[in-house]
């Protein structure tokens, strides 16, 4: 685990940091009188700085994390010490104690920029959005992105049986149902099945557990810590959970069958999840009985086209022999993931998004 470096001399500030690193499972330096070695500067993944050790480190190298400690919030030569440092922020306590204790396990966690989280919803019901998000995620994590799938429609079954999980060891929704606030991302990953590196939170298929908007908030926001890819397979309904998702999701699917009825119910979806999300694209699952043409059927949804799904032949005898949506790499529906996820997606290695 990262370890964060205190400076100080300052007995009270020193208890306080370390009361509030002890909080999010962290074992911080506490350098004392001894000289700050360079190395020790450069490789600490922040650095917790007491307004007393400021001279001590004044001719070290500039450095991203530091945050420096103000011992008395009417000084304000305290606010010049940080410019010169070029501190990340210099804060207070106690009144920054609930923003430093963030920062200590955003540095234990060694966050990352937060993960891309895309929504996926039906048109109507069986249009395919619990086997397209399947495959996102299948075709993510094999792209060598960090990838979680969190199964958010309760009644749906389980993503786990979808992919072939059902029988894997981990926690599913009903363990999270009353989460509150900061969840560690490290251990809740941990915590979850596994796909040849997809995290997946699923249902079980005992008794419905309500999920709240907080519990909601907090899952997806230790996943979006993680980084990479966050896909999630969403009901069509109007509850505080679901709106929370949406809230935290940066784009959305949603998938139409190529039918008249399939297109007036998808309108309903469409503007229910745009109340909280606006960048939401048709998919349009082909062929439909009468041949509407994707382009009809996005612009009468007022939705710009994301693309098509030709039907696959095999996909749904694959699902019943626990063998994931995405992974015949030739076939239709995963060739659509790894298109899309390049255009969203940056290279894994680094870059940006094409």
């Amino acid at each position: 685990m990262p370890t964060p470096l205190i400076l100080t001399r300052d007995d009270g500030l020193a208890e306080q940091l370390l009361r509030l690193c002890a909080a999010v499972g962290a074992e911080p330096q506490l350098v004392g009188p001894a000289p700050v070695g360079r190395q020790q500067w450069a490789e600490a993944p922040l650095v917790l700085l007491g307004d007393d050790q400021y001279e001590r480190c004044a001719g070290l190298p500039r450095r991203p994390g530091v945050v420096l400690l103000g011992l008395e919030p009417q000084e304000c030569e305290t606010w010049m010490r940080g410019v010169e440092l070029g501190a990340e922020q210099v804060v207070y306590l106690p009144e920054a104690q609930a923003w430093l204790l963030d920062r200590i396990a955003d540095a234990v966690e060694e966050v990352a920029a937060p993960a891309l989280t895309v929504a996926v919803l039906g048109g109507r019901g069986g249009s395919g959005a619990s086997t397209l998000a399947c495959a996102l995620a299948v075709t993510g994590a094999r792209g060598g992105h960090r990838t979680t799938l969190i199964d958010a429609d309760p009644l749906g079954g389980g993503l786990d049986v979808l992919l072939g999980l059902e029988g894997s060891d981990g926690l599913r929704w009903p363990a999270l149902a009353a989460a509150r606030g900061r969840l560690s991302s490290t251990e809740l990953v941990g915590s979850l099945p596994h796909l040849h590196g997809l995290a997946v939170l699923s249902w079980d298929r005992g008794e419905v557990a309500a999920v709240s908007a907080e519990a909601m908030s907090a899952v997806l926001a230790a996943a979006r810590r993680r980084g990479g890819l966050v896909v999630l397979d969403l009901p069509r309904t109007a509850e505080p959970a679901v709106a929370e998702a949406l809230r935290q999701a940066d784009t959305g699917l949603l998938v139409v069958p190529a039918e008249l009825r399939a297109m007036a119910a998808a309108g309903r979806v469409a503007a229910a999840a745009r109340a909280h999300l606006s960048d939401l694209r048709a998919v349009i699952r082909l062929p439909g009985p009468v041949g509407l043409r994707s382009a009809e059927i996005g612009a009468g949804l007022g939705l710009p086209l994301a693309g098509e799904l030709p039907s696959e032949e095999g996909l749904a005898l694959d699902v019943e022999h626990g063998r994931p949506p995405g992974q015949r790499r030739s076939g239709p529906l995963a060739r659509f993931c790894a298109a899309y996820l390049t255009e969203v997606l940056p290279d894994p290695d680094g870059g940006t998004p094409r």
